[in-house]
């Protein structure tokens, strides 16, 4: 099991000076991971920083830890943009990066006139993340899709991981189609549209995404929660080990810089 921060770009009243502390504190601590939200407005007026720069100043002050967002809604974003911004920052951190994606929020999108019809979300997601496989080869790559076109190019520098970033799919379980298309990927990060996920769905989950791979090696499963850093405490953790989990993220909401601090020292379970 790997513990990571899943951290809302919304929290620390958005000020990125405070995402770099706690990252640091998270690396100096023992955690694997250090995830950001990435949504651009919050309709509860709630400050936001921009996790794309908070996480290049992250990279840039961390050695260890994995940095990513989780989860970027890409069917509303260029996806040439995606993979420049990806790109970079995974050359920045030596490898460390890893891009969480989804179909996005569809309440969000309505502020910016953006598409909400998931049906395209979709199709747009799909074509976003054949788009970004081929620009980062680095070998000529064009592209002929429904949504987006490309003319012939060579996408330089690649990105250092290889032969790509790991990708991990957002899906709300039972939902099925998010979990083939993560299967086809690196990871999968499920949510519930209800009560939070047990065991018992990340063993169906795990189960599921078996049947749509040829293996299960370094392939993540991630889940969030709330622990206390006690590993008696948190023995409740394992259950969800032996379903499958195989990324355990503690979210963070809190404005206050201190008591993030006091968490994030006690390290994980």
């Amino acid at each position: 099991m790997k513990y990571g921060i899943y951290i809302s770009n919304y929290a620390l009243n958005g000020d990125p000076k405070k995402f770099v502390d706690l990252a640091k504190a998270a690396e100096d601590a023992g955690w694997d991971g250090f995830f950001m939200w990435d949504h651009v407005y919050q309709s509860s007026g709630d400050l936001i920083a921009d996790p794309w720069i908070t996480l290049a100043a992250i990279a840039a002050q961390t050695e260890k830890i994995r940095i990513g967002t989780t989860v970027t809604p890409l069917p509303r974003r260029k996806p040439q943009k995606v993979a420049r911004e990806v790109t970079t920052l995974d050359n920045l951190s030596n490898g460390r990066f890893t891009l969480g994606v989804g179909l996005g929020d569809d309440s969000e999108d309505g502020y910016f006139d953006e598409e909400t019809s998931l049906k395209t979300r979709a199709e747009k997601l799909d074509e976003s993340l054949e788009i970004l496989e081929g620009l980062w080869t680095g070998k000529p790559f064009s592209f002929t899709g429904q949504h987006y076109n490309i003319q012939e190019l060579t996408f330089e520098p690649r990105p250092m991981k290889k032969p790509r970033v790991p990708i991990w799919c957002g899906g709300t379980w039972p939902i099925k189609a998010p979990f083939r298309r993560a299967a086809r990927f690196d990871g999968v990060f499920p949510l519930s549209a209800k009560d939070e996920l047990k065991p018992e769905d990340y063993q169906e989950i795990t189960d599921y995404v078996k049947g749509h791979r040829k293996t299960m090696k370094d392939f993540d499963i991630i889940m969030w929660g709330r622990s206390t850093g006690d590993p008696k405490k948190d023995s409740w953790i394992g259950d969800y080990e032996t379903a499958g989990v195989n990324w355990y993220t503690e979210i963070i909401m809190n404005a206050d810089i201190k008591k993030c601090l006091s968490r994030i020292s006690k390290g994980n379970s």
